[in-house]
């Protein structure tokens, strides 16, 4: 008996990625991965490019294009389908699913001449509100992870077939992907790889099914050398294909002759290692200890399906900051779904596409929530969108609300340059500051958090344990340091990161944050007090400025004041960000500290911004500058990421004198 190998490869890269960074992926993986499959059109098997990378790719790399429409014409490939710009489908309303979708299979149509009916679901997020929106648009199978299927309790000796689900109705089928496959390939030898494909055809299996990452055919560290260099897709194909037990296949071919195996329900879930990704900390760590234990006893295999951690959803719950923008982005589509269908451009329906690219709202070994240019892709496209429905349909210059349900109300500031968003908190601070003509938001940054792989921070001399014998480590098992690390350098902030957070030093007193802030009785305006002392905080918008007035009042004025400002620039501590004092001098970069006593103005210059933010206080103050960095790992090692500039600016208030600290926006000189 042989066995259908249906091998799926998945290609994407997050919106907003560096140039740079897609040139190398396609160097070292797509192109050459397409180069070795076109020797072999025997061998057949299905591809999913996410839309966004699609576009890139037929404007940097066009032969390579027009070698993959070959390869499609003559049979040897099949397209998935999915969201245009790889958005979890799960977290965007049915509407933008759909559009989504039929976006991506409309240019796969017009640029390869096949309409999919298959589907890649974005990191494997499955829940059964998806289905309708799937069906809707053409598609009629996906595939998701046998984890998926062992969760509601398949048996696994079955899930070598696909099954049926349906939701109000409408019917989709489902292919469950091998984790074993998953794990074996690239990462073992060939030779080992085709030998186990050939005892699960003598067991009887009907189908071997593998769709995962083609990043790692390439991408993932040492994959270069071992698949390529080393030969192991050359000899992985040829292997199969000189194999009288093996087969190969597209999706659709075998959909089209093979009955479903049955009906099946699946639970909200995604693969295992995201499922543990999405727990905070703690639970994590009684996550890990309790696989760890399953382990040690022999009986994790058999009880991992009950060993579930949280769903992806998780996220929003775990980083305000990814609720935040997720509420926000929300927010637009339901702003452009209320517009006649005559004002919704192409131009605002691609932005909100790109605002809802999956990878700026998750974090884990992947995901790109810690990466402040994946953020800022995401709110760039979500700010030019509402720039626009701003033109057609402006909003309110004040309103108030609980946008992004966490039980404290916001107060949103708008006027046609700038929005701006407190958060009734107790802090009192902003939790964006957008300029609509630069498209970009000052508040994007992103706190310290506690992570449970913190915990390894420690091991640095271990970096390399675990790699024995023949093949090479998964990143899942890979320990690595891009950056010297020391476990403070992962301490969690007690505060939010905002912009304009108090302290104060009362008389005689220790410097104290200021957290108990109530609202004033006009809009913008908050009021703090102690026993024997006040302070007024009020917000206003005047054009490209916000300017933020403080008074202090009471029997016992504050002997300081200081206010804290987390600024998120593009530039970071690249080349392109520096700090320019009033006569012009350049005192250092954003990645530098900077103290400066009596100050009244500063600018932060940004080459990447197109534009620049100035600083300015009508009294003088003390100002001290210093990156705010966090600790995160990727599959390439632990790294520290600048996310914003801290200015603390500090000063002793007098009865009834007001301070006035203005940022504005500057255009490119």
């Amino acid at each position: 008996m042989t066995i259908s190998l249906l091998f799926g490869v998945h290609a994407h890269q997050p919106v907003g990625n560096f140039p740079a960074v897609i040139d190398d992926a396609h160097v070292r993986s797509y192109g050459m991965f397409l180069r070795v499959m076109e020797r072999y059109p025997e061998f057949r098997f299905s591809v999913h490019f996410s839309g966004w990378l699609l576009d890139v790719l037929f404007e940097r790399f066009p032969d390579d294009m027009a070698r993959l429409a070959a390869m499609t014409r003559r049979g040897q490939v099949e397209w998935f389908g999915s969201g245009d710009c790889e958005p979890v489908l799960a977290a965007i309303p049915h509407r933008d699913r759909v559009t989504q979708i039929a976006t991506l299979s409309d240019k796969i149509e017009r640029r390869f001449g096949m309409r999919p009916r298959g589907a890649w679901l974005t990191e494997r997020v499955w829940e059964s509100s998806v289905v309708t929106a799937l069906a809707e648009t053409g598609i009629r199978y996906v595939a998701v992870d046998d984890y998926h299927f062992l969760c509601v309790g398949e048996d696994g000796a079955r899930l070598d077939s696909f099954y049926s689900t349906e939701e109000d109705g409408r019917r989709l089928d489902l292919f469950p992907i091998s984790e074993a496959a998953r794990y074996r390939l690239p990462f073992s030898p060939a030779a080992e790889a085709v030998a186990w494909l050939e005892d699960l055809a003598r067991q009887g299996q009907r189908a071997s099914i593998y769709f995962d990452d083609i990043e790692k055919f390439g991408i993932w560290p040492e994959t270069y050398e071992w698949v390529f260099e080393k030969g192991w897709l050359t000899q992985f194909v040829e292997g199969v294909l000189g194999s009288k037990l093996i087969r190969t296949e597209t999706f659709a071919d075998y959909h089209a002759r093979e009955n479903t195996r049955g009906i099946v329900y699946l639970p909200t879930t995604s693969y295992i290692e995201m499922n543990e990704w999405t727990l905070p900390a703690p639970r994590a760590a009684v996550y890990h200890a309790l696989v760890a234990a399953e382990k040690a006893a022999g009986r994790f295999e058999a009880h991992k399906p009950f060993l579930r951690g949280g769903i992806w959803r998780n996220f929003m719950s775990r980083y305000p900051e990814a609720n935040w923008m997720h509420k926000r982005m929300l927010g637009a589509s339901q702003r452009m779904a209320a517009l006649p269908t005559a004002q919704r451009s192409a131009a605002m329906q691609e932005q909100l596409h790109r605002a809802q690219a999956n990878d700026a709202y998750w974090h884990g070994l992947f995901g790109g929530l810690y990466l402040p240019h994946l953020r800022r892709a995401v709110w760039n496209n979500l700010l030019a969108l509402e720039a626009g429905l701003a033109r057609l349909a402006p909003p309110a210059a004040c309103e108030q609300g609980d946008l992004d349900l966490d039980g404290r109300s916001e107060t949103a500031l708008r006027n046609s340059r700038l929005q701006a968003f407190v958060r009734d908190d107790g802090h009192a601070a902003l939790v964006e500051l957008s300029s609509l003509a630069l498209a970009h938001n000052f508040g994007d940054t992103l706190g310290a958090y506690a992570e449970a792989y913190h915990a390894k921070i420690d091991q640095a001399q271990a970096a390399q344990a675990g790699k024995t014998g023949e093949g090479i480590v998964s990143a899942h098992d890979r320990i690595a340091f891009l950056h010297a690390i020391l476990p403070e350098d992962a301490a969690p902030d007690t505060r939010p990161r905002g912009i304009f957070l108090e302290r104060l030093t009362p008389a005689g007193g220790a410097l104290q944050p200021v957290d108990a802030y109530r609202a004033g009785e006009q809009p913008g305006g908050w009021i703090a007090a102690g026993a024997d002392w006040q302070l007024e905080k009020a917000y206003r918008l005047d054009g490209d400025a916000l300017g933020v007035s403080f008074r202090a009042a009471g029997k016992a004025l504050p002997a300081l004041i200081e206010t804290e400002l987390n600024l998120a620039l593009p530039s970071c501590d690249g080349y392109g960000g520096r700090y320019v004092l009033a006569d012009g001098s350049i005192p250092g970069g954003f990645g530098q500290t900077l103290e400066l006593d009596g100050m009244r103005t500063l600018t932060l210059d940004d080459s990447e911004l197109r534009g620049a933010l100035q600083i300015a206080a009508t009294q003088p103050v003390r100002l001290s500058a210093r990156p705010h960095r966090t600790v995160s790992q990727s599959e390439a090692g632990f790294e520290k990421i600048m996310q914003a500039v801290c200015i603390t600016l500090s000063w002793a208030p007098a009865a009834g004198l007001e301070q006035r600290i203005t940022l504005r926006v500057l255009p490119a000189t």
